[in-house]
């Protein structure tokens, strides 16, 4: 019965405390060091992905269906380090552990926001290789510009949606003992076992949030690559089978950097020691919105050519300003 009152919002008084507190690592000497490094982590980052976003705008060979996807992924990337890492320095290098209860749901619900597109962004760049490889001659027709923009709007709104009733449910909860979250930010799962009434609405969330971020993504995604390596076996030629593989490569390697420490953590979590979890979480954050345009610019043709030709076009009206200023 606790359920459905809460659900449809019956008059119930909620404990609500006035902060939460961020424990971040236990017992770790010199662990500020930690931090910086991450802030370095942080600005290249930013750095980098808005150099990909840049290079996508100003090339009009790039503004193609799959490149509207990777925008949104730079974009993505861009957003989630900008909503975490900044929170996290401020907390822990200049020692603001209390965190207000609203200002703790709203980095909650950014973080899990954007978690959540990475990995979908993801989901939309497999089936644009599923497409481009199974269906080369439809690959036109059937990817458009129409279509991925509806994609994107469509995996915005749903992440926002599920995170949003999340956050939500986290409201209908009461906090009268402990206000301690054992993580480094507001962790959903780490703050609802927190309460001290029925959990169940947030439970159930927190399992659609696991599917959201990793089991519906990776199992398309596997599928996805299953069934081209189906239409590569197809293929007759030696040469043709590994130059469609080379267009996967970079997909390959973001989905291994995100979800490889993810399920380390969902699978191991139990036993995994504290500043175990939070180092892997918190790497894991971090790291795939870093790597992701170095990845794509290192193993992705059409963005290499692009860089090159804005390089150059760059040192010609360099040249071009020396011999007006020279005359």
């Amino acid at each position: 019965m606790e359920f459905f009152n809460s659900a449809l919002g019956k008059n119930i008084t909620f404990v609500r405390p006035a902060y939460f507190i961020i424990s971040g690592f236990i017992g770790i000497p010199h662990v500020k060091y930690y931090y910086i490094f991450l802030c370095f982590v942080y600005i290249f980052s930013v750095l980098a992905n808005t150099a990909v976003m840049a290079v996508i705008c100003l090339d009009p060979n790039l503004r193609t269906p799959k490149y509207i996807i990777v925008f949104n992924l730079a974009f993505t990337d861009l957003f989630s380090n900008s909503a975490l890492v900044p929170k996290v320095l401020d907390v822990f290098l200049f020692n603001h552990h209390h965190i207000p209860y609203n200002d703790c749901l709203t980095f909650l619900f950014f973080c899990y926001t954007c978690l959540s597109m990475q990995s979908l962004n993801l989901v939309a760049l497999s089936y644009d290789r599923l497409i481009a490889i199974s269906y080369p001659l439809q690959y036109r027709v059937k990817i458009t510009h129409r279509l991925m923009l509806c994609v994107v709007a469509s995996l915005w709104l749903s992440v926002v949606t599920v995170v949003l009733i999340a956050t939500g449910l986290l409201t209908r909860l009461s906090f009268c003992q402990s206000v301690v979250i054992r993580s480094y930010f507001c962790d959903h799962g780490q703050l609802y076992r927190l309460a001290c009434n029925d959990i169940t609405p947030s439970f159930i969330m927190a399992k659609v949030l696991q599917a959201l971020i990793l089991w519906f993504p990776l199992i398309f995604i596997l599928c996805t690559y299953l069934y081209i390596s189906y239409a590569l076996s197809k293929v007759t030629t030696v040469q043709g089978r590994v130059k469609a593989l080379k267009t996967c490569t970079a997909h390959l390697s973001l989905v291994a950097i995100y979800f490889i420490p993810i399920i380390v953590t969902f699978m191991f979590g139990k036993n995994i020691h504290p500043n175990a979890r939070i180092i892997n979480l918190s790497l894991s954050s971090v790291f795939p919105p870093m790597l992701n345009p170095i990845i794509y610019v290192l193993q992705t043709q059409e963005i290499k050519e692009s860089v090159r030709k804005l390089l150059k076009i760059r040192k010609k009206s360099g040249i071009k300003v020396k011999k007006v200023i020279i005359k």
